[in-house]
Formats: C-alpha cells, sequence, structure tokens
C-alpha cells in the first residue's frame, strides 16, 4: 500500500484537483482470468497515460465463475466476495485517511465489478468503525455496468451508501452491448441493466450518464478477439474512452462540460474531441493544494 502510495504521490498530475497523487482500483467482472485482467488493467494504463493522466492502477481480483450466466444476484457469496473488498480495501482507505493521507483514491468497475463495488459500499455500512469514520471514495466510474437501472435512483437503500461516500459516479452506457442483452433476457426484461440502458428516472444527483451509442456505432472491431465480448469490453483499448476518463478523474471540469462529451436532447454523448488548448496553463494542481491548505 505504502509502494502504490509513493508511486502515485511521486507523480502528481499537474491537470488533477487531487492534492497529491491518485489510484485507480479497477474491479473486473465475471469470468476473467488473472492474465486477462492483468493485460486489460496494463492497457487502460498506457492509454490513460496517453491521454495525460498520471497515476497508478491496481485491481481488486476476485473469484469470478467461469460460467457467462451466472450472476452474483442470484449466488449467496455475493456478499462474502464484497465484504472481501471492504476488509482487504475500505478498510485500509478509512485507516489511511485517519492517518492524514490526501492521496485521491477512484474506482473504475466493469460488469458485474459494479455490483461487487455497490455491495461493498454496503458492507462497510454493517461495520461500526467503517460507519463512523470520515472516509470517502473520489471518482467512482461504471462501464458495462451489470446492475439494475432501478438500483441508482436517489430513493435506491442500496446504492445510498455508495452516494453518501463518493464525489461522483460516470455510468458510460451503450445499448448495443450484447452480453448485457443476455443478462437482461436471463431476467425476462424485468430489470433493465444500467450498463446498457443508461441511469434511471429520478438518479441520485451526483450520478452522470454518458451514452456511448453515437461513438461506438463508428467503431470498427480489431481483426483478432481476445475471447470476450467485444461490445461489452471495448473500453479498454480506446483512446476517447480513455481521454474523457482522465478527464473524470482529474476533477477539474465539470461532468457537463468535458470536451469529449456533446449534450443532445438532454442527454449526454461520448464523442472525439481533444482536451482544451491551453489546460496545461490554468495552474489546477497549485490552485488545488492552495485550496487544501486554507481548509485544512
Amino acid at each position: 500500500m505504502r509502494e502504490v502510495q509513493g508511486l502515485a504521490d511521486g507523480d502528481q498530475n499537474p491537470l488533477s484537483i487531487s492534492p497529491k497523487g491518485d489510484v485507480l482500483i479497477f474491479v473486473h467482472g465475471y469470468n476473467n482470468t488473472i492474465e486477462a485482467v492483468l493485460t486489460r488493467m496494463r492497457r487502460l494504463r498506457n492509454n490513460l497515460r496517453a491521454e495525460g493522466w498520471r497515476g497508478e492502477i491496481i485491481s481488486f481480483d476476485w473469484p469470478s465463475a467461469n460460467q457467462v450466466l451466472n450472476y452474483l444476484e442470484d449466488r449467496a457469496d455475493g456478499a462474502e466476495v464484497a465484504l472481501s473488498l471492504v476488509t482487504k480495501g475500505i478498510t485500509l482507505l478509512s485507516e489511511g485517511q485517519k492517518a492524514g493521507c490526501k492521496t485521491n483514491i477512484h474506482v473504475l468497475a466493469h460488469s458485474a465489478g459494479a455490483y461487487v463495488t455497490m455491495e461493498a459500499f454496503v458492507q462497510a455500512e454493517k461495520k461500526g468503525e467503517l460507519f463512523k469514520r470520515d472516509w470517502r471514495i473520489g471518482q467512482v466510474a461504471f462501464i458495462g455496468a451489470d446492475v439494475s437501472a432501478g438500483s441508482l435512483t436517489e430513493t435506491s437503500d442500496w446504492s445510498n451508501p455508495m452516494f453518501r461516500r463518493i464525489m461522483r459516479l460516470t455510468n458510460y452506457s451503450s445499448p448495443y452491448d450484447a452480453a448485457l442483452a443476455v443478462s437482461n433476457a436471463k431476467r425476462l426484461g424485468t430489470a433493465p441493466r444500467t450498463g446498457r440502458v443508461g441511469l434511471p428516472e429520478g438518479a441520485s444527483s451526483k450520478a452522470v450518464n454518458v451514452n456511448c451509442s453515437d461513438y461506438f456505432s463508428g467503431l470498427k472491431p480489431p481483426a483478432v478477439s481476445d475471447g470476450s465480448s467485444w461490445t461489452h469490453s471495448w473500453h479498454f483499448g480506446d483512446r476517447v474512452f480513455a481521454r474523457d476518463l482522465a478527464m473524470t478523474l482529474e476533477g477539474a471540469i465539470d461532468r457537463r462540460a468535458l470536451p469529449t462529451r456533446k449534450l443532445i436532447n438532454g442527454e449526454l454523448y461520448l464523442q472525439d474531441k481533444p482536451r482544451p488548448a491551453f489546460q496545461s496553463e490554468w495552474d489546477i494542481k497549485q490552485t488545488a493544494q492552495y485550496a487544501d491548505a486554507r481548509t485544512s
């Protein structure tokens, strides 16, 4: 933990509002080998770096069954998996922040990893020492999220523990996600998946949806498949997604003003646009550190 923190704080991003460095925790989904998780994590890290983000990425590896039609909601070990993320992740985070650690921690959850992430916040609420402490997560992003859209409403008891602890949830959705179509069909269409249909009416004010449909429809699949559903996992090798995620993690630009997003009929859509031309001259890091010092 200290090594990762040292690497992150030793290479601070001048475009990030974090007073120190940034660490992104990647929570994978079902049917992923360790090799596949590492490949995706490294590919994402390279793309984020190429798009200007400086930070470290670590992965929470959990025992996912090697079956496509196997979902945490249907299994008794869902809470146990999430509790492992609490004991091995959130507890360390809480202790570090209590001791004055200012490294900014974020979460990227893919597919059923979104379920694991949300359930971990629920499990953390049940632990008295964690419930009482003032720990927090910066940005949380869902890609291909295999959770019901209805679970992310303002009144949902299941998502409220997460929203109480985070700065922002960004949900990247795509109606072309074939894996989530299967997940939805398994439930007879009664619980549309948020990675496919987006956020529901009455979603938390901390949540924002980015519709990837227009951008994705113009992408050409890779010539060689890695054995996974490309419509469900294209994000890991895509530079435009990485650019949008990088600026999201940095937190310096409002969620509705990112140049990689266009507003159509009140909905945000992913688009291929560069960073602001002179962003490097905005003194973002210095401003953040000055503001942090004044409020400490």
